[in-house]
């Protein structure tokens, strides 16, 4: 800033010392032109005035001798006359010194106007001047008394050459001062100024580039100079109080809204900068929690949760894991890429194996150490991490990667979407209590098997289904037996058990797509959707029976053993009915219990009739 005002001053000395010598060379050059012009008119009027005494005398034979004493004159180099066309009419021809020398003589004989030029080169300068003489009356002499000529015409003319060399000398002695001048006032100007500005403009040196650290989130104040001027020291004030102000802006900026977004780490210091991420982040926080929470579903959710993992933090392999407190299982919810991660298998029947969910701390390798017990991945580096999603369930995050650069960015980007995962979790947590909601209606609450009402509903889809598709389903209508026995002597509190444990085995023993509902009591109905025919469904009613008797119930005290009886009806080859079809398997179960129980029995319509 310094240089450029000085540079710039210097400039305007220049240009204003260059333009104030033109000008006065300028106005001096035609002052002195002017000057030699009017004594140029003054030797024409000498002239004119001698030759018309000699005429009037009638010694113009001596007018050489006149013009040669003019001629000696002081800058007069040349002089001579031109006789006219009126005067060589009335007294002949003039004489050879006395004719026109040149086309400005003939010129201003010809116009009557007065011309004149200027010669000059390095060394000297001259006038030259042709003035005309024209017939004029006076109040001494009257030219029309002497020629015949008219008032106004052109008699003849003065022709001359004066040197004007001293007036060129003077214009250049003038441009010498004049530069002078204002070299020395350039000096003493850059000198003064140098020394009063200096440190006001050092100031704004050192202004402008604090200033350019503040785009660069470097905030410092300046300690003013004492010699500074009171306007450049309120400046200072103003930019230091400017300064604090934004420090404690930026950093309280900072401070809260990492309340929101958590204490990310970014490769810079600038508030400005995080400033501008922590809000941009923040905003696609609030856009990502107004969109989950129009999802549909839990499934949607993490597939959104999935889709930020993958487009904004470049992840390629991580599977979300639901694990419920109750039965300790962690379910596989989400899976993203090659997780070959044997710590799925350890962790899905028994949850509190996984040191994350156990600690409620991030695990990771550090320097090739495997905190995880049972990692054995085929991904050299893990990063796993877990949160509530309600009072009873954890959602557990595992991500696999190939090296430790990776494991580093996810590190410093694991706020962030720990801050995405908690801004799903309310929309998570009312999905599952919605899920609750439903279930309670449709399920059973002591066996968590779908009651009477969920069989009711879905049958009306199912059966039309069946029909259409042609598809078997086999009715399977089972009954534990003596089960009263259990609560007279164990109490209802076994019996409860007793019901879990048969619950518990008769869904291990069928199909995903098969339904088992309890049908009310010890009374349990299970359709086998889509079985092959009566064969396969008598085998699997048979397996049921086979596990039933083998399985010991634990119960306080003692060990306990129970049976089942199992009536087998086929829907829709005994009937097209499906209630019917209900019926008949309700038959085929009390044939079972009469001819001795622990049995299976298919519904056979002839017996039945006869």
């Amino acid at each position: 800033m310094k240089q450029k005002v000085i540079s710039r001053l210097i400039f305007i000395v220049l240009v204003v010392g260059i333009i104030l010598t033109t000008i006065q060379t300028y106005n001096f050059r035609n002052f002195g032109v002017q000057n030699a012009l009017n004594n140029a008119h003054s030797i024409g009027e000498v002239v004119k005035n001698g030759l018309t005494a000699h005429m009037i005398n009638n010694n113009m034979n001596q007018r050489d001798v006149f013009l040669n004493s003019i001629s000696n004159l002081k800058n007069v180099e040349q002089l001579w006359i031109i006789r006219g066309d009126n005067v060589i009419k009335q007294y002949g021809e003039a004489r050879q010194n006395e004719q026109p020398r040149d086309d400005i003589d003939k010129e201003v004989i010809k116009t009557s106007k007065e011309i004149y030029i200027i010669e000059e080169n390095l060394k000297d300068a001259k006038l030259r001047v042709t003035i005309p003489y024209k017939a004029e009356p006076t109040t001494t002499i009257n030219c029309i008394n002497c020629h015949d000529v008219k008032y106004g015409d052109t008699l003849g003319a003065v022709s001359m050459v004066l040197d004007i060399s001293d007036v060129k000398m003077s214009a250049l002695t003038m441009v010498f001062f004049t530069l002078l001048f204002t070299i020395i006032a350039t000096i003493l100007i850059i000198y003064f100024a140098n020394k009063i500005l200096k440190p006001d403009l050092e100031t704004i040196d050192n202004l402008s580039s604090k200033i350019k650290n503040i785009s660069h989130g470097i905030f410092t104040t300046i300690v003013p100079d004492s010699k500074l001027s009171s306007e450049s020291k309120h400046l200072l004030k103003e930019y230091n109080s400017l300064v604090n102000d934004l420090n404690e802006t930026f950093s309280d900026i900072d401070n809260k809204l990492n309340i929101f977004v958590g204490n990310i780490s970014y490769e810079t210091k600038n508030p400005i900068y995080k400033a501008q991420k922590v809000i941009g982040n923040l905003a696609e926080i609030y856009q990502f929690k107004k969109e989950v929470e129009l999802d549909s579903s839990k499934e949607d959710i993490y597939n959104r949760l999935a889709q930020i993992l993958i487009s904004k933090f470049d992840q390629k392999n991580f599977i979300f894991m639901e694990q419920e407190h109750k039965t300790n299982f962690a379910t596989v919810v989400y899976s993203y890429g090659d997780n070959n991660n044997s710590c799925i298998n350890h962790i899905q029947n028994e949850a509190t194996l996984c040191r994350a969910t156990r600690s409620s701390t991030d695990v990771f390798g550090i320097d090739g150490q495997k905190i995880c017990p049972f990692y054995e991945s085929d991904k050299s580096e893990y990063y796993c991490f877990s949160i509530d999603i309600g009072e009873y369930r954890k959602l557990i995050i595992n991500f696999t990667l190939d090296n430790k650069d990776e494991l580093e960015n996810l590190k410093r980007n694991i706020p962030l979407i720990k801050n995405y995962m908690l801004e799903a979790t309310p929309s998570i947590i009312v999905k599952l209590l919605l899920k609750e909601l439903k279930d309670s209606a449709f399920k059973d609450g002591l066996t968590r098997l779908y009651n009477r009402k969920f069989l009711d509903a879905h049958i009306t889809k199912l059966i039309p289904q069946a029909l259409r598709e042609e598809f078997n389903i086999g009715v399977l209508m089972l009954d534990m037996d003596h089960f009263k026995s259990v609560n007279d002597e164990h109490g209802h509190d076994v019996g409860d058990i007793v019901l879990q444990e048969l619950s518990r085995i008769l869904l291990e023993n069928v199909r995903d797509s098969d339904i088992v509902v309890r049908y009310g009591g010890e009374e349990f109905i299970i359709l086998l959707v889509g079985v092959q025919d009566e064969n396969a469904a008598l085998n699997v009613a048979n397996k049921i029976r086979e596990q039933v008797y083998l399985n010991e119930i634990d119960i306080p005290g003692s060990k306990l053993r129970k049976t089942v009886s199992i009536g087998l009806s086929m829907f829709p080859e005994d009937t097209q009915n499906f209630n019917l079809s209900m019926k008949n398997a309700d038959i085929a179960l009390y044939e079972a219990k009469n001819s001795g129980r622990n049995r299976v029995i298919r519904y056979n319509k002839e017996d039945n009739e006869s």
